[in-house]
């Protein structure tokens, strides 16, 4: 099959996103890629859909256990063959799903770097892989943000199985590209970067200041005032609040918990048991906010989270980029929220003081430069895009900066802001359908069926193709069918109950 019947016919898509197809084409080529596309830009097709079209298995480096049986089962609820090796099985599950490796069965097969060295390895050497993917790629550079030292022992796959190597990140720097080139040995690799403006992401940031500051434009005083009215103007949507500091996820959460959120705290401080059970809930949509340190981000894979907010300032610009790209991956418009402060940049300076010198300096130089870039009266897609090395006009209506978004400010004013995203679909990428009561019945529809399923809702349809049943209202399968993310197996599964309830009005 060729990458766009797959694309059309497996997952129910029209047309690649930036990069996707420069990254499909050099892969089936046999060809080492680094891919730096941001969050939400569709990095898994760029494995997924050469993982049907070559035949073999896919190996897929990930990083997390716990999100390797969502991504096993997003993979399977569209028809791909997919498994995991990892920790969480028992002997015989093991050797089962190996057997079925060396026979064919799949075509995707997902391991962490830490099981590739305790054995999952030397389980596939009798299996015939035809691509190495490695996600999160920059984990395997101590200059990115996210350094795994298990990352360095992936250097002899390539040479190990003779596949290309495709590595998969989106914050990449041009010096920690450099790093993962050499770390996994690739060769000649082709390099893409997709576009990081994601006009459905709203970008604004406020400084915060102490209740006897003189306020100036873009300054707040009350910031757990201000968070609540932003997650109370959007009761019932999905959304994230990072903190720095464990103490400060408590307190956020008890008092969003106070006042009526459905708000859960998520930090390395909880035992395995309560940190799973907050995220299962979050998936399930069965708690709307979680508030969280930065161990809470890449175990998820929900593509419907409406809104991101910073309660304090991120590391570094990359980890910012990373953190927003959590919000609207299904391209639906979406609220990213900053606040900062120049006591935040001292936070992490005590944080990282008994590191290296090298590294420690290194680490203050990225804070301060987050700080600069929320301080800065530019356009924030423009600003960000460039840390990237990528060049981009103003956003025009993205940001508070160019679009005037003020999203804590009085309620009349939030309000105003969400109505105007109707107005801006086409930029948005979403359809103006969002508050529509058929739209809700499509939701609710959706969470039944999950709950049945113990699945997450967005594991049935994301909200993005829910706004576009929504405003297209099909009333048969051939119009059913043209809706994006109804693919073959989707319509098979919920098409006919999705139907059902569209003609029903």
């Amino acid at each position: 099959m060729t990458p766009e019947a797959v694309l059309k016919e497996v997952f129910g898509y029209p047309t690649f996103r930036p990069g996707q197809r420069e990254i499909i084409d050099a892969v089936l080529a046999g060809r080492d890629c680094v891919g730096v596309m941001p969050t939400g830009g569709g990095k898994s097709l760029t494995y997924q859909i050469p993982a049907r079209a070559l035949g073999g298995a896919t190996l897929v480096v990930s990083p997390l256990i716990a999100l390797m049986k969502d991504q096993v089962d997003a993979a399977n609820s569209v028809g791909l063959r997919a498994t995991f090796l990892n920790s969480s099985l028992s002997h015989d599950e093991r050797r089962a799903r190996i057997e079925g490796l060396k026979r064919g069965d799949y075509e995707l097969v997902y391991a962490a770097p830490e099981g590739l060295e305790a054995g999952a390895g030397a389980a596939l050497s009798g299996a015939k892989l035809s691509l190495i993917a490695v996600d999160e790629a920059h984990c395997i550079s101590q200059w990115g943000h996210d350094f795994r030292p298990a990352y360095r022992n992936l250097k002899g796959l390539k040479e190990r199985f003779g596949a290309p190597v495709l590595a998969l990140t989106a914050t990449a720097t041009p010096h920690v590209v450099g790093d993962i080139v050499t770390q996994l040995a690739m060769r000649d690799p082709l390099s893409v970067r997709g576009s990081f403006f994601r006009a459905n992401l709203k970008l604004s940031a406020y400084l915060k200041a102490g209740e006897k500051a003189s306020p100036r434009p873009g300054t707040v005083n009350d910031t757990r005032g201000a968070i609540l009215r932003l997650i109370r103007a959007r009761a019932g949507e999905s959304g994230i609040v990072y903190c720095l500091s464990r103490r400060s996820v408590e307190s956020t959460a008890e008092f969003l918990s106070s006042r009526g959120v459905k708000a859960l705290p998520y930090h390395a401080g909880l035992n395995p048991a309560e940190r799973e059970r907050a995220q299962d809930a979050f998936k399930r949509d069965d708690a709307d906010v979680i508030v969280a340190t930065v161990a809470f981000g890449m175990g998820i894979d929900k593509p419907d989270v409406r809104f991101v907010i910073h309660r304090d300032m991120p590391r570094s610009v990359e980890a910012y980029a990373q953190e927003v790209g959590r919000a609207g991956r299904d391209g639906a418009p979406s609220d990213c929220v900053l606040f900062y402060s120049w006591a935040d940049v001292i936070g992490y300076e005590r944080l990282t003081s008994d590191l290296p010198q090298e590294l420690s300096q290194w680490h203050r130089e990225r804070a301060r430069e987050m700080f600069r870039l929320a301080e800065r009266r530019a356009c924030r897609h423009q600003a960000l895009s460039r840390q990237f090395g990528e060049t981009l006009e103003p956003c025009a209506a993205s940001c508070d900066v160019c679009g005037g978004l003020d999203p804590v400010g009085a309620a009349p004013a939030v309000a105003m802001t969400r109505a105007s995203f109707g107005a801006r679909a086409a930029t948005a990428e979403a359809p103006s359908s969002a508050g529509s009561p058929l739209f809700q019945k499509l939701r609710k529809l959706r969470k039944q069926l999950a709950d049945a399923r113990h699945a997450p809702a967005y594991m049935i349809f994301n909200d993005a193709t829910l706004l576009a049943m929504a405003s297209a209202r099909p009333q048969d399968e051939d119009a059913m069918r043209r809706i994006p993310g109804v693919g073959p197996k989707k319509w098979i599964d919920y098409g006919e109950i999705f139907l059902a309830a569209l003609r029903d009005g």
